[in-house]
């Protein structure tokens, strides 16, 4: 998993701590951040976590992803990590209009 936000204390003893529910705790939190923070600051914080263009990009459900009817669908992480709008309308981008 990315160390992206640290583990906070609000997570109890009984937790757990497998990667499913981590990706999917860390994914909550990143969208309440998305949604709070300035987006030159996400795209700096991003920024830290893009694949080098001479790498194939390891893709973690729930935070690059989620699948709904079959299809991938992409998260404003996902897009953030890009570092810019693919012009396609996506759902869940994060950049202004």
């Amino acid at each position: 998993m990315p160390a992206i936000l640290p583990v906070s204390a609000d997570l109890n003893e009984r937790a757990c701590f497998c990667q499913t529910c981590l990706s999917k705790k860390l994914a909550e939190k990143l969208t309440v951040l998305i949604a709070n923070t300035p987006h030159d600051e996400l795209l700096t914080l991003a920024e830290r976590y893009r694949t080098p263009p001479n790498q194939q990009a390891v893709l973690q459900e729930h935070l690059d992803y989620s699948m709904e009817n079959g299809l991938m669908v992409f998260s404003a992480w996902y897009h953030l990590k890009r570092g810019s709008c693919c012009g396609n309308g996506c759902r869940h981008c994060p950049y202004p209009s």
